[in-house]
């Protein structure tokens, strides 16, 4: 149990922090998805930003903990002319919402939406995914 003089001088993570816990999130990984993954690179934001909100018909910010952008590996072709490079977003405020609601180590929280996203990227369904990250 912590006492009030354990939060007396705590901050919340930042977007640093988050991208620390991707970091290591991203070496805990099943090597089955992460041996694939060399072109994928993540990007910690405080939220998502206003098109992707309204592409996504989210009501609220805090909806959305992480995204996938680019193509899936199940949509592309030896032919087709890549656009942008594949990005994994993660959401530091939504993050840091669900963590506080769940009770979850955030470092779980964030390897979960990892795998979640790296999972859309291949094409898994949300069952294999959650089989490869663990309950949360």
């Amino acid at each position: 149990m912590t006492t009030p003089a354990d939060w007396s001088k705590a901050t919340p993570p930042t977007l640093a922090d988050i991208e620390a816990l991707a970091d290591a999130a991203y070496r805990t990984i099943p090597e089955v998805l992460r041996a694939r993954i060399a072109d994928v690179m993540v990007q910690v934001m405080d939220f998502p930003d206003d098109e992707t909100m309204a592409n996504l018909e989210c009501e609220s910010p805090f909806e959305l903990l992480g995204l996938y952008r680019g193509i899936d590996l199940t949509q592309q072709s030896v032919t087709a002319v890549r656009q942008e490079v594949d990005m994994i977003f993660l959401y530091r405020r939504p993050l840091l919402d669900y963590w506080c609601e769940s009770g979850e180590p955030l470092a779980d929280v964030v390897r979960h939406v990892m795998i979640h996203e790296i999972g859309h990227h291949f094409g898994y369904s949300d069952d294999d995914m959650d089989d490869l990250a663990g309950p949360l």
